[in-house]
């Protein structure tokens, strides 16, 4: 299976904290999320399967940030944005860019081993969120191949 970077699209339907590991608790309010992370090992993409396990309830297991907020059931994926390149950062940077226009960044969540601000992004509208995932992917790829080239 193939792998390389994929932006996990959440929809909450009720605010409230939880409880994510190291971080502490964290209040997640009701909206839109976009959570970047790299699926570069053997399973490649079947992470994202589960991911999708997790936030169906049919997986306990909470290894990673986004496992906490996945595993609440007021969290619902709604689609899955995937590059077939090595681009979590440069995705989650570009995503994480527009803070001062409505986007919510939560600080250190899903990048506890790099140096970006979060891998996390809040947006109270769907399409505006989605618009800006789909952006990201696109400009990092180009960048990427642009670079190789």
């Amino acid at each position: 299976m193939p792998g390389g970077t994929y932006t996990l699209v959440l929809e909450r339907d009720t605010s409230r904290p939880i409880e994510v590991g190291a971080l502490g608790e964290i209040e997640f309010p009701a909206g839109w999320y976009a959570y970047t992370g790299s699926a570069l090992g053997s399973g490649g993409f079947g992470r994202i399967d589960r991911h999708r396990a997790v936030a169906a309830g049919d997986n306990d297991t909470r290894h990673w940030h986004i496992d906490y907020l996945l595993g609440d059931a007021a969290t619902t994926v709604d689609r899955v944005i995937t590059t077939e390149a090595d681009i979590e950062c440069a995705v989650a940077r570009r995503v994480d860019g527009p803070t001062a226009d409505g986007f919510d960044r939560i600080d250190a969540f899903g990048c506890s081993d790099c140096d970006c601000r979060s891998h996390l992004i809040h947006h109270e509208q769907q399409e505006r969120l989605v618009g800006s995932v789909t952006d990201a992917h696109e400009a990092a790829q180009a960048e990427t191949t642009a670079a190789t080239e």
